[in-house]
Protein backbone atom coordinates (compact mmCIF):
# COMPACT_ATOMS: atom_id res chain seq x y z
CA UNK A 1 0.00 0.00 0.00
CA UNK A 2 1.64 3.61 -0.86
CA UNK A 3 1.16 6.38 1.28
CA UNK A 4 0.30 9.91 0.26
CA UNK A 5 2.97 12.27 0.16
CA UNK A 6 2.32 16.22 0.26
CA UNK A 7 3.81 16.17 -3.35
CA UNK A 8 1.04 13.76 -4.67
CA UNK A 9 -2.36 14.90 -6.08
CA UNK A 10 -4.64 11.88 -5.35
CA UNK A 11 -2.81 9.93 -7.57
CA UNK A 12 -2.83 11.94 -10.31
CA UNK A 13 0.96 12.35 -11.21
CA UNK A 14 1.65 8.61 -10.67
CA UNK A 15 -1.07 7.75 -13.00
CA UNK A 16 -0.59 9.71 -15.06
CA UNK A 17 3.40 8.68 -15.22
CA UNK A 18 2.73 4.70 -15.32
CA UNK A 19 0.11 5.83 -18.90
CA UNK A 20 3.03 7.23 -20.44
CA UNK A 21 5.45 4.57 -19.92
CA UNK A 22 2.43 2.37 -21.40
CA UNK A 23 2.04 5.16 -24.02
CA UNK A 24 5.41 4.60 -24.89
CA UNK A 25 5.60 0.61 -24.88
CA UNK A 26 2.37 0.77 -27.64
CA UNK A 27 3.86 2.71 -29.80
CA UNK A 28 7.17 1.21 -29.97
CA UNK A 29 5.53 -1.68 -30.33
CA UNK A 30 4.01 -0.60 -33.61
CA UNK A 31 6.74 1.18 -34.76
CA UNK A 32 6.55 -1.23 -38.23
CA UNK A 33 2.84 0.44 -38.71
CA UNK A 34 4.38 3.43 -38.47
CA UNK A 35 7.59 3.32 -40.94
CA UNK A 36 5.72 0.86 -43.41
CA UNK A 37 4.36 3.35 -46.83
CA UNK A 38 1.37 0.14 -47.36
CA UNK A 39 -1.02 2.23 -44.91
CA UNK A 40 -1.81 5.30 -45.61
CA UNK A 41 -1.35 8.50 -42.86
CA UNK A 42 -5.55 8.40 -42.16
CA UNK A 43 -5.07 4.75 -41.69
CA UNK A 44 -2.04 5.26 -38.94
CA UNK A 45 -3.70 7.92 -37.16
CA UNK A 46 -6.49 5.61 -36.69
CA UNK A 47 -4.42 2.83 -35.50
CA UNK A 48 -2.62 5.86 -33.31
CA UNK A 49 -6.29 6.93 -31.87
CA UNK A 50 -7.59 3.36 -30.92
CA UNK A 51 -4.28 1.95 -29.94
CA UNK A 52 -2.06 4.42 -28.54
CA UNK A 53 -4.34 7.15 -27.38
CA UNK A 54 -6.98 4.95 -25.90
CA UNK A 55 -4.29 3.16 -23.63
CA UNK A 56 -3.05 7.35 -22.65
CA UNK A 57 -6.17 8.52 -21.88
CA UNK A 58 -7.74 5.21 -19.56
CA UNK A 59 -8.96 6.34 -16.20
CA UNK A 60 -8.38 9.91 -17.33
CA UNK A 61 -11.89 10.88 -16.47
CA UNK A 62 -10.99 11.31 -12.83
CA UNK A 63 -7.67 13.02 -13.03
CA UNK A 64 -7.10 16.36 -11.42
CA UNK A 65 -5.46 18.23 -14.32
CA UNK A 66 -2.51 20.87 -13.91
CA UNK A 67 -0.92 22.50 -16.44
CA UNK A 68 2.05 20.46 -16.42
CA UNK A 69 0.24 17.38 -16.53
CA UNK A 70 -1.69 18.57 -20.05
CA UNK A 71 2.00 19.97 -20.95
CA UNK A 72 3.68 16.98 -20.83
CA UNK A 73 0.34 14.58 -22.18
CA UNK A 74 0.54 17.33 -24.92
CA UNK A 75 3.76 16.73 -25.64
CA UNK A 76 3.33 12.93 -25.56
CA UNK A 77 0.82 13.12 -28.65
CA UNK A 78 2.28 15.57 -30.65
CA UNK A 79 5.48 13.61 -30.56
CA UNK A 80 3.53 10.91 -31.51
CA UNK A 81 2.14 12.47 -34.20
CA UNK A 82 5.05 13.76 -35.66
CA UNK A 83 6.69 10.45 -35.70
CA UNK A 84 4.00 8.72 -37.76
CA UNK A 85 3.19 11.90 -40.59
CA UNK A 86 7.44 12.03 -40.45
CA UNK A 87 7.64 15.37 -39.37
CA UNK A 88 10.95 16.19 -37.97
CA UNK A 89 13.85 18.69 -37.13
CA UNK A 90 14.42 20.09 -40.66
CA UNK A 91 10.52 20.86 -41.54
CA UNK A 92 9.21 22.94 -39.15
CA UNK A 93 5.69 23.49 -38.22
CA UNK A 94 3.91 24.57 -35.64
CA UNK A 95 1.73 22.01 -33.25
CA UNK A 96 -1.46 24.20 -34.50
CA UNK A 97 -0.63 22.98 -38.26
CA UNK A 98 0.54 19.72 -36.94
CA UNK A 99 -2.97 18.82 -35.07
CA UNK A 100 -5.17 20.28 -38.40
CA UNK A 101 -2.91 18.24 -40.87
CA UNK A 102 -3.75 15.17 -37.82
CA UNK A 103 -7.60 15.79 -37.46
CA UNK A 104 -6.07 15.64 -33.43
CA UNK A 105 -7.92 17.74 -31.12
CA UNK A 106 -6.21 19.36 -27.89
CA UNK A 107 -5.52 16.71 -25.38
CA UNK A 108 -6.92 18.97 -22.81
CA UNK A 109 -10.10 19.07 -24.68
CA UNK A 110 -10.80 15.19 -25.16
CA UNK A 111 -10.18 14.75 -21.30
CA UNK A 112 -12.72 17.36 -20.11
CA UNK A 113 -15.04 15.85 -22.69
CA UNK A 114 -14.80 12.32 -21.21
CA UNK A 115 -14.65 14.20 -17.70
CA UNK A 116 -17.94 15.46 -18.11
CA UNK A 117 -19.21 12.49 -20.15
CA UNK A 118 -18.52 10.78 -17.52
CA UNK A 119 -19.73 13.27 -14.74
CA UNK A 120 -23.54 13.40 -16.95
CA UNK A 121 -23.69 9.32 -16.42
CA UNK A 122 -22.76 9.33 -12.75
CA UNK A 123 -25.10 11.87 -12.25
CA UNK A 124 -28.13 10.31 -14.18
CA UNK A 125 -27.33 7.09 -11.69
CA UNK A 126 -29.88 5.97 -9.09
CA UNK A 127 -29.37 7.36 -5.64
CA UNK A 128 -27.97 4.04 -3.97
CA UNK A 129 -24.98 4.13 -7.06
CA UNK A 130 -21.55 4.24 -5.09
CA UNK A 131 -19.96 6.64 -7.73
CA UNK A 132 -23.30 9.36 -7.42
CA UNK A 133 -22.74 8.88 -3.33
CA UNK A 134 -19.15 9.59 -3.48
CA UNK A 135 -19.86 12.65 -5.97
CA UNK A 136 -22.48 14.41 -3.28
CA UNK A 137 -20.41 13.05 -0.67
CA UNK A 138 -19.37 16.07 1.93
CA UNK A 139 -17.58 15.36 4.98
CA UNK A 140 -17.74 17.01 8.05
CA UNK A 141 -15.47 18.52 11.02
CA UNK A 142 -12.60 20.30 10.73
CA UNK A 143 -10.25 21.44 8.13
CA UNK A 144 -6.55 21.22 8.72
CA UNK A 145 -4.52 24.44 8.79
CA UNK A 146 -3.38 26.07 5.70
CA UNK A 147 -4.74 26.33 2.04
CA UNK A 148 -7.24 23.74 1.19
CA UNK A 149 -6.09 21.08 -1.55
CA UNK A 150 -7.08 21.26 -5.39
CA UNK A 151 -9.15 18.30 -5.24
CA UNK A 152 -11.10 17.10 -8.40
CA UNK A 153 -14.58 17.98 -7.13
CA UNK A 154 -13.47 21.36 -6.65
CA UNK A 155 -12.54 21.71 -10.16
CA UNK A 156 -15.54 20.54 -11.62
CA UNK A 157 -17.48 23.43 -9.35
CA UNK A 158 -14.77 25.83 -10.38
CA UNK A 159 -15.91 25.36 -14.49
CA UNK A 160 -19.32 25.11 -13.48
CA UNK A 161 -19.22 28.25 -11.91
CA UNK A 162 -17.58 29.40 -14.99
CA UNK A 163 -20.40 28.75 -17.12
CA UNK A 164 -22.84 30.55 -14.81
CA UNK A 165 -24.23 27.72 -13.41
CA UNK A 166 -24.47 25.92 -9.69
CA UNK A 167 -24.37 22.35 -8.86
CA UNK A 168 -28.06 22.16 -8.11
CA UNK A 169 -28.80 23.33 -11.64
CA UNK A 170 -26.05 20.58 -13.38
CA UNK A 171 -27.98 17.81 -11.58
CA UNK A 172 -30.91 18.56 -13.10
CA UNK A 173 -29.33 19.33 -16.86
CA UNK A 174 -27.69 16.06 -16.53
CA UNK A 175 -31.14 13.93 -16.42
CA UNK A 176 -31.39 14.85 -20.08
CA UNK A 177 -28.98 13.50 -22.48
CA UNK A 178 -29.38 15.76 -25.04
CA UNK A 179 -29.44 18.86 -23.27
CA UNK A 180 -25.98 17.92 -21.25
CA UNK A 181 -24.61 16.91 -24.83
CA UNK A 182 -25.00 20.49 -25.66
CA UNK A 183 -23.77 21.97 -22.52
CA UNK A 184 -20.55 19.43 -22.80
CA UNK A 185 -20.13 20.84 -26.50
CA UNK A 186 -20.42 24.37 -24.84
CA UNK A 187 -18.28 24.05 -22.37
CA UNK A 188 -15.39 22.17 -24.05
CA UNK A 189 -15.82 24.26 -27.23
CA UNK A 190 -14.66 27.51 -25.12
CA UNK A 191 -11.08 26.41 -25.39
CA UNK A 192 -11.18 25.89 -29.29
Amino acid sequence: MCSITSKDNGGTDKDVTVRTKKVRGVFGMLNTVWRSTTYSNNTKLRIFNTNVKSVLLYGCETWRLTKTIIHQLQVLVSRCIRRILNTFWPVQISNQELWTRAKQKPIELEIRQRKWGWLGHNLRQPPGDIAKAALEWNPQGNRSRGRPRTIWRRTILEEIRQQGKTWNEVKALARNRVRWRNFVRALCSLEE
